[in-house]
């Protein structure tokens, strides 16, 4: 199987849903010419044409309310905001319009667009290019949100959400673009609500998203030299949240650590433990702990920045307190 990078996985995957559906198109600030902030649609306006790959003034609500709007007139639109931070702009037509509309209306209409957007650290961009808000969103009934770890994962889910008949919030890491991985060529569909067991354990179930998955993974790589076996499990959607894989996870292992980069108050790890809490609370034989990024803004100095996400030292002393009871 051949490999590519994440940002190439999501370009092939709108390519193959625009050439297989015309009512795909996309739009956003600087997706034709540029090829998006991030390069991710680079190339599609020179096969697409200014008519399926448009350039919009600088206003997420006008993106958002144009996307929404399309939707519900038999469109299936694509559209990028550039940060996650700046769908805060774009929240009355996401929130109160997108989301609701199909409830509203009875379920006489549908909204099938997709928002796609970047999140998180790593690039030093301080605190208002920064955040990781996707808690915010997955807390609104009527929205989907999906995170990708990896690149095959990119692809499968964005096609997956394109297809989907609900407004999706597609949240992209920005220090995951370059990443590398295998990547079928051609048609497939990853199910939006289906965790994926990233590796199997024994002894603890680490539950990570998004950018956290890698370091979930390379902590467990150090665990397993410590004689400690690490189950990753990768929620891929965070709603809808597939609590029973996490649940069976967690009746294998008695152990539970939640890892995300948002901060923790109210993050989305107190909603995953909180549904453990509830449905799995006999098969743990310690309390869940989670490994979440510092209540504060993000700085804008390195050093600062690197200390306020986890590390995957952080993760893996979280485990091993957990699992032998030292940090």
């Amino acid at each position: 199987m051949r490999t590519i990078t994440y940002r190439e996985a999501l370009r092939e995957a709108m390519r193959e849903e625009m050439v297989r559906d015309e009512s795909v198109f996309i739009l956003g600030e600087d997706v034709g010419v540029y090829g998006g902030i991030f390069g991710v649609t680079a190339g599609l306006l020179a096969e697409f044409g200014e008519e399926r790959v448009r350039d919009t003034p600088i206003s997420e609500a006008a993106i958002a309310g144009i996307a929404v709007g399309a939707s519900m007139t038999g469109m299936r639109p694509i559209a990028e905001i550039m940060f996650v931070d700046f769908t805060t702009i774009a929240l009355d037509q996401i929130v109160n319009q997108g989301a609701k509309w199909h409830y509203m209306s009875g379920g006489k209409l549908t909204v099938p667009a997709v928002i796609r957007t970047y999140t998180g650290t790593g690039r030093r961009t301080a605190a208002q290019h920064s955040q990781s808000l996707e808690a915010w969103h997955a807390h609104v009934p009527g929205l989907k949100v999906v995170m990708p770890a990896t690149p095959y994962d990119a692809k499968g889910l964005l096609k997956s959400a394109i297809r989907d008949n609900n407004l999706v919030v597609f949240i992209e890491h920005k220090m995951l673009l370059n990443e590398k991985g295998q990547v079928p060529e051609g048609e497939y569909l990853i199910p939006l609500g289906q965790a994926d067991v990233k590796r199997p354990g024994e002894d603890c179930t680490v539950v990570a998203t998004s950018l956290m998955v890698g370091r979930a993974l390379k902590a467990a790589e150090i665990l397993e030299a410590e004689g400690i076996s690490v189950e990753v499990v990768d929620p891929r959607t965070l709603r809808p949240l597939d609590i029973d894989t996490i649940c069976q996870s967690v009746a294998k292992t008695n152990r539970l650590v939640i890892v995300h980069e948002a901060c923790q108050f109210g993050g989305i790890g107190a909603e995953i433990a909180a549904q453990v809490g509830e449905r799995a609370f006999f098969d743990l034989d310690a309390p869940i702990v989670r490994v979440a990024g510092k209540d504060v803004p993000i700085p804008f100095s390195p050093a600062l920045e690197d200390a306020v996400v986890p590390s995957v030292e952080d993760i893996a002393a979280a485990v091993r307190s957990l699992v032998k009871g030292v940090a």
